[in-house]
């Protein structure tokens, strides 16, 4: 219990922190929204009436308070581009980029974890060399170079799958259809991270007493890793993956553009050309308080894992 109000303090105090962050940083930006929006031909007493209905002609501070109080109810405000509340086009990305974030994690998981247990198993083997090499060619290579391959062969070639767009929820089987490519290349670098992080935790933990004693009493090395090492060895796993997770939420943008998914990454892209700092801050901030999240959770599965941690 102490535990989760010591989480809980940090997590809400981190996300008062980046929201201030955040919201600071897109001030700074230079050039005013009121004159891009109305254009360089513009009177002066037309911008300056545009900058008090904004409201950016208020001191720094109470812009902040205005804005986190709106982010506390729900109010993101309105976009200065499309005049439509901010909340409703995150939550509709969101649908997007969230089960794309899902699908690419999942199939990082499905395949690093079989190929780094074998690594380990097999450690100095063959099997150890192929998993190493091909798991620095996944590292290596640039997914968005790897998402244009799989367009070629599974939508231009083949015509499996669709080269790119979305549909909607309202045919799921279309939708995640669309999702397939976009998933597969984002999950390619992180399961060869995966991989290679499992396989070197495995190794440490395999090197342990208790773990020597399993084998001693008469269990193959195979037992004794899946019973005993790999439930020891999950602590930088679990870090690791947090962190592709907040990654695939928050940095998918390219991959978006590529298969011009209209996720939140796309959507960041499109309001920072257009000046829409409105929708770039409630955005970002979305976008971080999910990674604050995450970690929070990650936090919480240390404790699942490890009960030694649960009394710090």
């Amino acid at each position: 219990m102490l535990l989760l109000v010591r989480r809980l303090l940090t997590l809400i105090l981190s996300l008062i922190i980046a929201s201030a962050v955040i919201f600071a940083v897109v001030d700074l930006v230079p050039g005013d929204p009121a004159s891009f929006m109305l254009g360089t031909g513009a009177r002066p007493d037309t911008i300056a009436a545009l900058r008090e209905q904004l409201g950016l002609d208020l001191p720094w501070p109470v812009r902040y308070l205005r804005w986190l109080g709106g982010v506390v109810t729900g109010d993101l405000g309105t976009s200065l581009a499309y005049k439509t509340p901010v909340a409703g086009m995150i939550l509709d990305r969101v649908q997007v980029s969230l089960p794309l974030a899902l699908m690419a994690l999942a199939l990082a998981v499905a395949v690093a974890f079989p190929v780094g247990m074998l690594a380990a198993r097999r450690r100095g083997g063959a099997a150890d060399v192929a998993v190493m090499g091909g798991t620095q060619l996944g590292i290596a290579l640039p997914n968005f170079w790897f998402a244009m391959l799989l367009v070629l062969v599974f939508a231009v070639r083949l015509r499996w799958l669709p080269a790119g767009g979305f549909p909607g929820w309202d045919e799921p089987a279309r939708a995640l259809r669309a999702l397939i490519l976009p998933a597969v290349a984002l999950a390619l670098p992180q399961a060869a991270i995966l991989a290679r992080v499992l396989r070197s935790a495995l190794i440490e933990t395999l090197g342990q007493d208790y773990v020597r004693s399993a084998r001693a009493k008469g269990l193959s090395r195979g037992q004794a890793l899946r019973r005993h090492a790999l439930r020891n060895a999950m602590i930088p796993v679990l870090t690791i993956l947090g962190m592709q997770f907040s990654f695939l939420l928050a940095g998918a943008i390219i991959i978006e553009n590529v298969f011009y998914l209209p996720g939140v990454g796309r959507l960041i892209f499109q309001a920072i050309t257009q000046r829409d700092l409105v929708v770039v801050q409630s955005a970002v901030l979305v976008l971080v308080a999910a990674v604050i999240l995450v970690t929070f959770l990650v936090d919480l599965a240390y404790a699942a894992v490890d009960p030694r941690l649960r009394g710090r």
